[in-house]
């Protein structure tokens, strides 16, 4: 007898299991690991989904089984090695079987994927076929196509699978995978003129005293019709001003479908560039290394994309495929489209904005084999290829990179396991590696190749600091200090472009009165409001709720109010005060929304129609204008300050990555530093451009304190409505840890809390967190504690409407 090991559609931890039914003799042959099928499930024996995961012919314990029902898949949908990386990430990330399952899935939901078996009219060879597969032919033909199960229940007999697969190798049929429609059509506001209003009609209409009405009548009368968000951010205006005109009945605003494209459209071919020889030793010992795992560590502009390129070039010599993982699809289309420029209709991009069935539909082409190349974020790691020869993760110390959502993986961990399972070869690339991966390569894990030069031997920017202590003590209470104004305006003089680089948005950072010291935060989450000039409103940048600007403190009545810190939007403001005929334009995340709308700020870079951009953390990747000679960074401390231990490290990354994105044309590019914390380590390094010191100087605290690379740290978040159950949860629960942790006799393993989470409200869920600090030789120990108390245990510890979050080695432990 054949039993099949089979994980069910099911996301509850009480069936978090493998479940053993029958395989009937019928569905011997149909029955492959990496199918899915149909079962009887639960007492009621309701018809449920699931994957055959494993398949034995003798059970381990005698107990009763039922039997597979249905086979709804002529071949399997999912790999046996990726079923092995599944298996690998719940015992790694402590997550459910169905939740490991999830990003080896086809997108979307696996239950709306079906099989379309189409008959082939040029067909000839009908005497090779069997007398069955001429009979399930003939029926397509009059038919046209069907669906797989479908057809299977017309035949249904136990030689159908086969039928089908002898079928389709003698081109008599093909096979497509497909989704059903769930998603609706995204749609775009248009603006349209009246075309029965003349130009100067309208311009007597509009009347002399709305000129922005003005500019936008004279605008749209030339093109016609625009997209709203392109005109918006053109005239830098509203869309009430639209709306004016429409009530003016001077213009229509109408809704367009959208249908988005993978591939942009008319991206210019990109031509090979011969290496350099520093690029020549890092491609050569890549491609000839023993070790398939590869850092190549090469300062900003040393030319990692180009080596990139030629090593998927190699690999499709070789006939294998490549993945190249990117932080942000939506951020990085200069890197995105060096690739399809090289290699045309070879590559397949995902990202999040493309629609479900979109998605799919590029996925099912991955599988198919007509593209050889994958482009995306982090979920493109799953690419389900055949023949995997490659992965690239640049910029791979980005956080981007750490799932948040369950399984909760590390991107660059579960590379190292594909191509283990593979045989491919795994390459990292950045100007500042992670403490983590650095000390890897170090120590032998990864081959580290360093690249020390741009690759068109320019030098690197010279990084000047300024202390803002003194700027104060000597009565300058701009948010620029004197050397960055007077080089802001030599640069401008000199008509190249500048960049000032925040990492906050918003306006200012909180407001506060001045009478009894009330600070405005969110309903929902324990975090200060940011003030937004724009909309006057106060945001939650967690959950994203808005206020009206309070009159009065909600506390003591006082009218006192007084606001602290900057964000984007003012710098933004003063910029404009300072520099009123320069050219200003800003880029976060409240104004640019899409890549529709990053690509229009980077043409507009690129034309050199922005004299000074203003920007969030999102303008230090993959920009590249040889006319900005100058970045401003105002203040260096906004990451430094944060209660993590890696926000040193972030710091001296953001530095390291905006100042690279100065000095890349013929002109000397110059950095000033703005900070209230000039001798800190991080910024001292990253002054100098030397990686090596920061790295010997965290390394230091790290070892002091026991937190990676030296221990593997751990943090459990208890989290729910209801502060009181979750604070007895997390009591009864840690004491069932920590009491594991003391019968299992191991040493060197710290348990700290538990405790209030860093950010002790978010959503209006109450957070408590434990944190678990252990040596590598017990990671598999302390991930069975683990295992015990919040899955097994959990109905015994837990309150219901309590929920658990485990995430190992997390990016941060806020």
């Amino acid at each position: 007898m054949s039993f099949a090991e089979i994980i069910i559609d099911h996301k509850s931890t009480s069936v978090d299991r493998r479940f053993t039914y029958h395989i009937p003799d019928q569905l011997l042959d149909d029955a492959k690991v990496g199918v899915r099928v149909v079962v009887p499930f639960g007492r009621y024996n309701k018809p449920t989904m699931g994957i055959i995961v494993e398949k034995t012919e003798n059970l381990k314990a005698q107990f009763k089984t039922k039997d597979i029902l249905r086979i709804l898949d002529d071949k399997p949908l999912i790999s046996e090695k990726k079923l092995e990386l599944a298996k690998w990430i719940k015992e790694e990330y402590l997550c459910t079987g169905f939740e490991s399952m999830q990003p080896i899935l086809p997108p979307g939901d696996f239950r709306d994927i079906y099989t379309i078996v189409e008959a082939r009219e040029d067909f000839i060879g009908f005497d090779i076929l069997s007398e069955n597969g001429k009979r399930i032919l003939y029926h397509l033909l009059e038919v046209g196509k069907m669906e797989y199960s479908q057809l299977r229940n017309l035949y249904n007999d136990s030689g159908f699978n086969k039928e089908i697969s002898l079928l389709e190798k003698s081109g008599a049929v093909r096979l497509n995978l497909q989704v059903r429609m769930k998603t609706t059509t995204r749609v775009e506001k248009h603006i349209v003129p009246n075309s029965d209003i003349s130009y100067l009609k309208g311009m007597e209409i509009v009347g002399k005293g709305a000129k922005k009405q003005l500019k936008i009548w004279e605008f749209i009368n030339k093109t016609k019709e625009t997209q709203v968000k392109k005109l918006l951010l053109e005239f830098n205006t509203s869309l009430s001003v639209l709306k004016a005109m429409e009530k003016k009945n001077l213009v229509r605003l109408e809704d367009r479908v959208v249908y988005e494209r993978p591939i942009p459209n008319e991206i210019p071919s990109y031509k090979r560039i011969e290496l350099n020889s520093e690029q020549r030793v890092v491609f050569d010992g890549i491609v000839n290394s023993q070790n398939n795992l590869s850092l190549i560590h090469g300062i900003t502009g040393s030319g990692k994309t180009e080596i990139y390129l030629q090593l998927v070039e190699e690999m499709l010599q070789r006939g294998k495929n490549s993945i190249i993982l990117v932080p942000e699809i939506s951020l990085t289309p200069q890197t995105t489209d060096r690739f399809v420029g090289r290699f045309g209709n070879q590559v397949a991009i995902l990202h999040s904005k493309l629609t479900q069935h979109e998605r799919f539909d590029q996925w099912r082409r991955i599988k198919s084999g007509e593209y050889n190349i994958v482009i995306g974020a982090r979920s493109a790691l799953f690419a389900p290829f055949n023949n995997l020869g490659l992965i690239v993760i640049d910029e791979e110390h980005e956080n981007t990179y750490k799932s948040s959502n369950n399984p909760k993986y590390s991107t660059v961990e579960v590379a190292k396991k594909i191509v283990e399972l593979e045989g491919a070869r795994l390459v990292l690339g950045t100007a500042t590696p992670s403490v983590e991966t650095y000390y890897k390569a170090k120590y032998g894990e990864f081959q580290l190749y360093e690249l020390r030069n741009r690759a068109t031997r320019n030098s690197l920017p010279s990084i000047r600091i300024v202390d803002m202590r003194n700027e104060l003590q000597e009565g300058n209470r701009s948010i620029f200090s004197r050397d960055l104004y007077n080089e802001m305006e030599k640069t401008l003089k000199d008509r190249n472009q500048l960049i000032l680089f925040l990492n906050r948005r918003g306006y200012t950072g909180f407001i506060t009165c001045r009478s009894c010291g009330y600070v405005a935060k969110c309903n929902n989450c324990d975090i200060s409001l940011t003030y937004h000039r724009s909309t006057n409103r106060l945001r939650c940048h967690y959950c994203g709720e808005t206020h009206a600007v309070p009159t009065s403190c909600p506390s003591c009545g006082s009218s006192y109010f007084k606001s602290f810190g900057i964000g984007t939007e003012r710098v933004e403001e003063e910029t404009r005060k300072l520099f009123p005929n320069a050219r200003v334009s800003r880029m976060d995340s409240d104004n640019i929304k899409t890549r529709d709308d990053y690509e229009i700020a980077l043409e507009s870079m690129k034309k050199k129609e922005i004299d000074i951009l203003i920007g969030t953390q999102m303008i230090s990747k993959g920009l590249d204008f040889p006319s900005v000679t100058l970045v401003g960074i105002i203040a260096a401390d906004t990451t430094l300050n944060l209660p993590d231990f890696r926000a040193p490290e972030r710091t001296f990354q953001l530095i390291t990555q905006v100042a690279g994105r100065a000095g890349r044309g013929e002109v000397e590019g110059n950095v000033i530093l703005q900070t209230y914390n000039p001798e800190h380590y991080s910024i001292t390094a990253a002054m100098d451009n030397n990686y090596k010191e920061f790295f010997r100087s965290e390394l230091d605290l790290r070892r002091e304190f026991g937190y990676p690379p030296y221990k593997e740290i751990a943090t459990v978040t208890l989290f729910g409505r209801n502060n009181q159950k979750v604070m007895d949860s997390i009591e009864k629960s840690s004491s069932a840890l920590i009491d594991l942790v003391r019968e299992s006799g191991l040493m060197d393993i710290e348990v700290l809390g538990p405790n209030p989470a860093p950010l002790e409200k978010i959503n209006n869920n109450y957070r408590w967190q434990i944190l678990l600090k252990f040596g590598y030789n017990h990671s598999k120990d302390i991930r069975d504690i683990i295992r015990r108390v919040y899955t097994i245990d959990k109905g015994n510890l837990i309150e219901d409407e309590v929920k658990t979050s485990i995430d190992i080695n997390p990016n941060s432990i806020l």
